[in-house]
């Protein structure tokens, strides 16, 4: 008998651990995957399931998992008229617009892709729809379709339908924010609670929701539910952004929760949606985005492309003015480069990290030469956006000497390092000074 309910215990736990893939770490800082520290750094790829074709997104896919990419975003009722444009395939996700009436041939295709992102080792950050459908805005197609009881039809049926995957976060919201005196908030609640049904309890599902900017993110209205397991921020596509205080500020919320921005200004676009006047992103804006928010507190980072969210190709006119055709657009050198942030982080101890500008001289500059530092409990991490000197007070860390290293955002590679007295104040400076030569700074205890 005892060894029947042993096995019993056993079985159940390995149920429970198949759905319980993502979790929240046990300081509610990060989250962990099979236990294990994961490290998010996403891409948005919004209309994967509505634009590609199989053997289009199978070498989207690979691309992206080959720069070392984890999470790919993409929305089952897409923005880009996703209720009325059929898929590449000829098929509608829903049928007479009705959310309680599926088309499962739109959605094998969504099985496809969301099963072959598995084989490659990518999780899939899963937006059962763009948020047009609940509020369509003067800028959406919609139509509205959303209400409190089908919403939460709606998440039932794709929470079962996606139960039995192990890479799947999910991500409510879509680009838009509750309007007040409406019934918003709820439609959300209630696809959340939906959702949690499917996948057999709030347990197996993670989510977190994508609101269009706003200081607070997701914490402006959701912040103390119980189905919101992380917060989003998008910090939109303007330069120099100060997305450190808005990380700063949930960070320091109580009842804790990881933070993330899903959306941050995106490469090769439209600065502030005005090329004329402000031009278009390159990598370093990018760059400066992702390591701020990482530095800042986030968990992970999301990186995003004008040509690929849309996925721009010579099948349909392009929204805002793309340039690249989505497949040249997956080798723009932001892309490239956000793997040596993944990389830089999860070569040092991963769940002690945390923003500290406590020991720097200078902890309050603005964006365009802002120092901005985290830390372990052996190390830290300290990028300046363009090179400017750090002044660090030492001390800080445990130990009579510290190992110094300088990192290039750039390229990954880490510059010989130098032994110093861990004691006073002490200048460092990069070899190079100004737009575009970032830097970071690594302390380590010896």
């Amino acid at each position: 008998m005892k060894n029947l309910l042993q096995i019993i215990i056993l079985i159940c736990f390995q149920k429970l651990a198949i759905g319980q893939s993502f979790q929240i770490s046990e300081n509610k800082r990060f989250i962990t995957k099979n236990g294990q520290a994961f490290f998010w750094l996403g891409d948005t790829a919004w209309e994967l399931f509505h634009k590609l074709d199989r053997n289009e997104a199978e070498y989207y896919l690979k691309k992206r998992a080959e720069q070392g990419f984890t999470v790919i975003q993409a929305v089952v009722l897409a923005e880009l008229n996703g209720l009325q444009s059929p898929n590449a395939y000829g098929n509608l996700p829903l049928i007479n617009l009705d959310p309680s009436q599926p088309n499962l041939l739109y959605f094998e295709h969504v099985d496809f892709i969301i099963k072959k992102a598995n084989e490659l080792g990518l999780n899939i950050a899963l937006l059962p729809t763009w948020g047009d459908k609940v509020f369509k805005d003067k800028w959406g197609e919609g139509p509205e379709i959303f209400n409190e009881q089908n919403a939460k039809v709606f998440g039932n049926f794709i929470g079962t339908r996606y139960k039995t995957y192990n890479n799947i976060i999910w991500l409510l919201g879509g680009d838009r924010n509750p309007r007040e005196n409406s019934n918003d908030t709820k439609i959300w609640s209630s696809m959340a609670k939906g959702i949690e049904e499917g996948t057999g309890g709030s347990n197996n599902a993670l989510i977190g929701f994508h609101p269009q900017p706003t200081f607070l993110g997701s914490a402006t209205w959701f912040h103390n539910e119980p189905w919101l397991d992380f917060n989003m921020f998008q910090t939109g596509h303007c330069r120099e952004t100060a997305v450190f205080k808005q990380m700063k500020t949930v960070y320091d919320m109580p009842n804790i929760k990881p933070i993330i921005d899903g959306e941050p200004i995106y490469e090769d676009h439209p600065v502030c949606f005005n090329a004329t006047e402000y031009g278009t992103s390159n990598s370093y804006d990018v760059r400066m985005a992702a390591y701020l928010n990482v530095f800042s507190g986030a968990f992970g980072h999301t990186y995003g492309c004008h040509d690929i969210w849309q996925f721009y190709s010579t099948k349909k006119e392009g929204v805002n003015g793309p340039k690249l055709y989505w497949q040249q657009a997956l080798d723009l050198l932001g892309a490239k480069q956000m793997k040596h942030l993944k990389n830089l982080i999860v070569s040092k101890s991963f769940f002690d990290r945390r923003p500290d500008q406590s020991f720097l001289i200078e902890p309050d500059l603005s964006t365009s030469e802002r120092i901005q530092a985290c830390r372990g409990d052996n190390y830290a991490l300290i990028y300046t956006t363009n090179g400017k000197p750090i002044n660090v007070k030492l001390g800080f860390l445990p130990g009579s000497k510290l190992k110094a290293t300088w990192y290039n955002p750039k390229t990954g590679i880490e510059k010989t390092s130098s032994e110093i007295e861990n004691n006073g104040i002490k200048i460092f400076t990069p070899n190079e000074f100004g737009y575009g030569n970032d830097a970071v700074l690594i302390l380590e205890s010896n």
